[in-house]
């Protein structure tokens, strides 16, 4: 099998703003994905969420129910806009994610979408408080690898990536970066994401990328702070970074990053670092002997 190829990535800080319903979106997707083609980017990632920007001109007042209600009756043409978008930019597309509808339950989808607009799907694994008690949504699949011409990606969506297991199970099949979109309304929030996605990294000696939603929408009770800045780290070792932090964008504002990342260099530091994170994982741990000072 020949080694993964680099890839240079696009990292949106997504400002949510009122837009005019699904063919808003559709516009405003189409000008980031053309910025970000024009600067050399293979794959384009927003927030989490994103598209839920859409219900923002329909309520009559902020409401959680009936913007859960029509974003989700707008997926399939929200899908359909996002395939089109990566067709005509011949980009690959993470367009944040979706809630929706399957079964009589609802699950935060995340689509990886190719440039000939072939998708598949990462499903959110643990939900936060405002999901699980508000607007219902359900554990969905565990976390899968995504085959790509740049070798395989993991997908670990906002909270998931909280949880060292997840991202794990990812790395251990094989992906060797790690995209996480996400969706925060705290600056504490954020931080959980960021200090998350950067030991991930560095635990597994591998590529980590966050792209948050950012400004204020009163106007959504879905939407109504988003905070945070996009992101991109590595291990914290040999050839990298000193804090393993590879670039970030301005807090709170919109913004693209562009980051370039090259796969031989996890493969040179797994091999020589200081460290091997990586290669050193711990088997499960038995649980603690009960001990007492005599």
């Amino acid at each position: 099998m020949s080694a993964p190829a680099p890839l240079t990535l696009a990292l949106a800080q997504y400002p949510i703003e009122r837009v005019a319903g699904v063919a808003g979106f559709a516009a405003k997707l189409d000008r980031l994905a053309g910025e970000a083609k024009a600067r050399g980017a293979d794959l384009l990632m927003l927030g989490e969420y994103a598209a839920v920007e859409i219900a923002g001109t329909a309520a009559r007042a902020p409401d959680v129910a009936a913007e859960l209600a029509l974003v989700t009756a707008a997926a399939e043409a929200l899908i359909a806009a996002m395939r089109e978008c990566a067709r005509s930019h011949r980009l690959w597309l993470l367009p944040g994610t979706l809630p929706m509808a399957e079964a009589g339950i609802i699950l935060n989808r995340a689509p990886l979408i190719d440039e000939r607009g072939g998708i598949a799907f990462q499903e959110k694994r643990v939900m936060t408080r405002f999901e699980a008690e508000e607007w219902r949504v359900s554990p969905g699949a565990p976390p899968a690898v995504f085959e790509t011409r740049w070798g395989l990606l993991g997908i670990a969506i906002c909270y998931d990536v909280e949880f060292p297991p997840l991202v794990r199970a990812q790395v251990e099949a094989g992906a060797w970066l790690i995209l996480c979109p996400s969706c925060t309304d705290t600056i504490a929030g954020f931080n959980r994401v960021r200090l998350a996605a950067r030991a991930r990294a560095l635990e597994n000696q591998c590529y980590v990328a966050i792209a948050p939603t950012v400004g204020l929408a009163p106007w959504s009770a879905t939407l109504d702070v988003n905070r945070g800045y996009a992101g991109a780290f590595g291990p914290v070792d040999r050839g990298f970074p000193e804090d393993g932090v590879l670039a970030r964008g301005a807090l709170d504002a919109p913004d693209m990053v562009i980051i370039h990342l090259d796969p031989a260099r996890l493969a040179r530091v797994r091999a020589d670092g200081g460290v091997r994170n990586h290669a050193d994982w711990p088997a499960p741990v038995p649980a603690p002997a009960r001990l007492c000072p005599r």
